[in-house]
Parts: C-alpha cells; sequence; structure tokens
C-alpha cells in the first residue's frame, strides 16, 4: 500500500505544477496577449498618439484581465483629457476661464493651472484669471503663489478683495496673518 501511494502523490504535483506556473507566468508577469497590447497601447500615449492609444485601451478594455481592467480606464480618460486639450477654442478669455475652473474644481490642478496661465499669458490686465491662480494656490497648499497671486488680482481689480472675504476656498489661508493684511488692509 506504501508503495501505490508514492507514484499518485508525484503526479498531481506534476499535473498542478505546469497549470499553476502557466496562470502565474499571464497574470504575474505580464507575458499574455492582453498584456502585450496593453503594452503597446501605453508605448502609443507615451509618444502621443492619443488617438490610436484611446483607440487600442477602448478595444482591449472589454476583454481585458482584470489585473489591467482599471489601469486602460484610466488611460482611456486620459486620452479623452489630452485630445479634448488640443480642440479647445473659446470665444471669450471669460468662457476660458469658466473652463479652467472647472478643471480646479473637478481636481486636474495641474490643467487648472496651465489654462490660467494661459489667460494671463493672453490678457494680463484678466484679474480673474489671477484670482483663479489664487484660487488654486491656496487649494494646493502653495501658500505665497495664493498671496501674489491675489494681490495682483485686487490690484487689478479691488472688488476682489471683497469676494476673497466670503470665498470658502481660501478656508486655508484664513490663518495667515499675510491673507489677513491682504484682505483687511484697514485694520492695524
Amino acid at each position: 500500500m506504501m508503495q501505490e501511494a508514492r507514484p499518485a502523490a508525484p503526479s498531481r504535483k506534476k499535473s498542478s505544477s505546469p497549470l499553476s506556473a502557466k496562470s502565474g507566468a499571464h497574470s504575474n508577469t505580464g507575458t499574455g496577449p492582453a498584456f502585450q497590447h496593453y503594452q503597446s497601447a501605453v508605448q502609443l500615449l507615451q509618444q502621443g498618439k492619443c488617438e490610436k492609444a484611446l483607440a487600442a485601451f477602448e478595444k482591449m478594455l472589454p476583454a481585458a484581465p482584470v489585473e489591467i481592467r482599471e489601469r486602460c480606464q484610466m488611460y482611456i480618460s486620459t486620452c479623452q483629457r489630452q485630445l479634448e486639450k488640443h480642440n479647445l477654442a473659446f470665444s471669450t478669455p471669460e468662457e476660458h476661464y469658466d473652463y479652467a475652473i472647472s478643471q480646479l474644481n473637478t481636481g486636474y490642478f495641474e490643467e487648472a493651472r496651465e489654462q490660467f496661465d494661459n489667460i494671463v499669458a493672453n490678457y494680463p490686465s484678466a484679474d480673474y484669471a489671477f484670482y483663479g491662480l489664487a484660487l488654486l494656490g491656496a487649494i494646493t497648499g502653495r501658500a505665497q503663489d495664493c498671496l501674489d497671486n491675489l494681490a495682483r488680482a485686487i490690484q487689478l481689480n479691488p472688488k476682489n478683495r471683497l469676494q476673497a472675504r466670503t470665498d470658502n476656498d481660501f478656508q486655508s489661508m484664513s490663518d495667515d496673518p499675510r491673507f489677513t493684511e491682504l484682505l483687511y488692509p484697514e485694520i492695524p
């Protein structure tokens, strides 16, 4: 009886070993065809070929393994944002500002900064763009940027001082004495 048990155990090990090695190779090391398609799509995105990358990610998403499905969705969003960014055309600087604020409100801080900077570059007297940059500074914890841009916004349009006094987005700056001095210069 001992003799029969020995051959049975090694055969089970052999049959389960190649199976687990194969499945592990595809999911853990990324050698499966889905992972290769994923890598190709990422490479397209890195090369700036957003349209092709978007098509590749969208094509592979329905059948993508769980390990890469979430990343595919993230890259699809990235591609869409990049494509939208290149297709942006604004009729007025105010419309451009509204877009920048929407980026700020959705947490795309670098995109918002880029949009505000574009407005300021094209319209140096656009107080509202400096105000937007001040908001961005307050939200992202860049106190000096906030103060510099808010001072410029107030210099261009003193009504921004009143607006900032009631704007909850500046709450993180409320304990900074420089912020208080900027908003309430009449108080010694």
